[in-house]
């Protein structure tokens, strides 16, 4: 008498079929959607589509230019009284894998739509929180391990964050003032 039921090793051949088609297809068809060729869209810049329509930039756009890096791993050494290597994306570290110190940039307008909350939670963290009397708003908060300072110019925001120099709060709120002074107004 025969029967209709399928043996396991048949049964596992049809799930892999099963799952191989898919995977071919997709295979196939994602080569064609990550296309980059010259039919792709540009609008362009809010700059430039102000100025084609006659208009002026918007001033206070959420898109305004975030400054790049503004220190060498040389000048950083300099600040901080020891060498240090640049680990990349604006991060240096002493190599040994102790101290460090980070700068993470954003626009003005980004810096001050998240201004409040970052001081809000430095007050949270840090032994001693002071405003900056430099720039439109800034702040600068230590602890004995690590410290941060906020510092939003014209130019854009500069969020500074230092790790394990050893100074203890003035030390890091010496290290923090050096550094902050080294950014170009």
């Amino acid at each position: 008498m025969a029967t209709d039921a399928l043996t396991p090793a048949r049964t596992a051949r049809l799930h892999r079929a099963r799952l191989a088609l898919p995977l071919l297809l997709l295979a196939l068809l994602t080569p064609a959607g990550c296309d980059s060729g010259g039919d792709v869209f540009d609008g362009g810049s809010a700059d430039s589509a102000a100025a084609e329509d006659g208009g002026e930039p918007d001033a206070g756009a959420v898109g305004d230019v975030r400054p790049p890096c503004p220190f060498t791993a040389a000048q950083v050494s300099e600040i901080v009284g020891q060498t240090m290597r640049d680990d990349g994306n604006c991060l240096f570290g002493d190599g040994k894998g102790v101290a460090s110190l980070a700068v993470t940039t954003a626009s003005a307008d980004a810096g001050k739509m998240t201004y409040e909350y970052q001081y809000d939670q430095a007050g949270k963290q840090y032994e001693k929180v002071v405003d900056l009397d430099r720039g439109e708003r800034g702040y600068l908060a230590v602890k004995d391990i690590r410290g941060e300072a906020v510092l939003i110019e014209g130019k854009g925001t500069y969020t500074v964050t230092i790790s394990s120099f050893g100074g203890g709060t003035a030390g890091n709120e010496q290290i923090l003032r050096r550094t902050l002074d080294a950014i170009p107004a």
